[in-house]
């Protein structure tokens, strides 16, 4: 590596952030050990408030595995683990932070309320009616009948129809993304970006701090909007600082167009999620497009968003559509639910209806996912809807997008397993979809992944079906990509050394940190 790659290497944002960090916690844990070392009633002090710590992660409303993962460190290092825990252990905001969220809240309530009908969906059977209505009450998030939908198996199909749907824009295009990436991807989506603006179209983008943390620069936002006149902006700016607020990441994926025309799933706007830049083999991915009355409730998801972090108001009247497309008709019959998860409401939405879907399947559950850091809760599920006979099958990668993930994910291989859950690895390269269907009677595709980041600390959504077509075509995508795929079994968990056993328990136990 010669002078001039090895500067721009270290001179990256991504590289200098992570060093201050690293520089901030070696000051703590330095001044620390110092001051303990010199002075005992520091040192029974700090043991004092890492006991207190403890106290208040086993008295908090929270997943018993994530309080495990910090109370071992605390107790193994109680001379700073209660610092730690302080900084990055609980999801504290400011004042003025929490009324905003408090707001989003409110106004999904306000703007959605009067399209709640969970009670239509008694025919279909008290399940689908406890489902619709635990969305509708904790997550504000209606059902709606009037909605066609396609699925789309890889992001490199969804690609040429977003554009097309795209360059249909009459009114407005909103776009909130994790990631965004320069490429033929993103640069192919902003030429009709520029072109519906010039137009008069109403265009405003929102992407991640970190998630675009490696791919656009630190005042990409600004630059973006100075040059397009599009409003860009992005979420929660991320700061060299130990803290938990920087956990808290938009990891939603919205395409909406005029209020009746959306995407979601798990693609973001970079091109290894159309194959267009080879990473980690053959990326697979999915995509769900809906058009018809569902898309107001993702219009309405983005909106909120948009005026937290733009920090203004809206008239949400002004963005309802007046009509419906013509393939919205075609969804008559069959019901869409999209939803969305606040990790701040302490309410775990994305955990708790993939375990309504575990709980209730009576003939089988497929589940695609890329990272399996399931919590006791799912793990539990899972392995008692196999015990019962029930048909789990679960898809992850064989090829990593992280490492240390990876183990962890496959740390959680064994005591499924040994319950009955057959676990596939997509040979080609990297599973990135989110999908989870049961009993071709209802399927969900989101950005959700079945991970601590997503259930807990990540700004998520996803889309509900209820005897929609769809659904089997998601089972079909499900399969095809099994028959990819190579069984693992639970001789080759058994049958690794046992330092990477342990290993993997280790990891198996902090995961919820990682």
């Amino acid at each position: 590596m010669n002078i001039k790659k090895l500067a721009s290497l270290l001179f990256q944002r991504s590289v200098i952030v992570a060093l201050l960090i690293i520089l901030q916690a070696a000051l703590l844990i330095g001044v620390l050990a110092l001051s303990s070392a010199g002075y005992a009633y520091i040192y029974w002090s700090c043991l004092a408030l890492s006991v207190l710590a403890v106290l208040v992660i086993v008295s908090r409303q929270t997943d018993p595995g994530y309080k495990i993962a910090w109370i071992i460190p605390i107790l193994l290092f109680p001379a700073f683990g209660w610092l730690v825990y302080l900084l990055c252990g609980g999801n504290k905001l400011s004042a003025r932070q929490r009324r905003k969220m408090q707001g989003m809240d409110r106004t999904m309530l306000e703007q959605l309320e009067r399209d709640y009908k969970a009670e239509t969906l008694r025919h279909l059977g008290a399940d689908a009616v406890n489902q619709a209505r635990y969305l509708e009450r904790y997550a504000r998030c209606p059902v709606y009948a009037d909605t066609w939908t396609r699925y789309f198996p890889l992001g490199d199909d969804a690609f040429p129809v977003m554009l097309e749907e795209l360059k249909k824009a009459e009114k407005y295009i909103f776009l909130e993304y994790f990631i965004i990436a320069p490429g033929v991807f993103w640069d192919s989506v902003v030429e009709v970006l520029k072109e519906k603006h010039a137009a008069g179209v109403d265009v405003r983008v929102i992407y991640d701090d970190v998630g675009s943390l490696n791919t656009l620069p630190m005042n990409y936002a600004k630059k973006f909007e100075q040059e397009t006149g599009i409003p860009c902006c992005f979420f929660n700016r991320f700061k060299p600082i130990i803290s938990i607020r920087m956990n808290n990441r938009d990891h939603r994926k919205f395409c909406i167009i005029d209020g009746h025309t959306a995407f979601t799933g798990g693609i973001n706007l970079a091109d290894e999620y159309i194959n267009q830049k080879p990473r980690f083999g053959h990326w697979k991915d999915s995509a769900i497009l809906l058009k018809g009355e569902a898309v107001w409730s993702m219009a309405v998801m983005f909106l909120t968003m948009w005026e937290y972090v733009r920090d203004v108001e809206e008239d949400y009247s002004r963005f309802r559509p007046a009509a419906m497309p013509a393939e919205a008709d075609r969804g008559a019959g069959w019901y869409v639910q999209p939803y969305a998860d606040n990790p701040l409401d302490e309410e775990p939405v994305g955990e708790a209806v993939y375990l309504s879907i575990i709980n209730k399947a009576q003939r089988y559950v497929y589940i695609m996912t890329p990272y399996l850091i399931v919590s006791d809760s799912v793990n539990t599920a899972l392995c008692n809807a196999a015990k019962s006979g029930v048909d789990v099958r679960i898809i992850t990668p064989h090829i990593p997008d992280k490492p240390l993930v990876f183990e962890v994910t496959r740390a959680h291989y064994e005591s499924l397993l040994e319950a009955g859950v057959q676990i596939f690895e997509y040979t080609p390269g990297f599973v990135h979809a989110k999908n989870v269907v049961a009993d071709d009677a209802c399927g969900v595709v989101g950005s959700i992944n079945l991970d601590y980041r997503s259930m807990f600390l990540h700004f998520e959504d996803a889309v509900l079906l209820y005897r929609d077509p769809t659904v089997l075509d998601i089972k079909k995508d499900f399969l095809d990509t099994q028959f990819k795929s190579q069984p693992v079994t639970l001789e080759e968990c058994l049958n690794h050394s046992w330092i990477r056993r342990l290993f993997r328990s280790i990891l198996r136990v902090l995961a919820p940190l990682l």
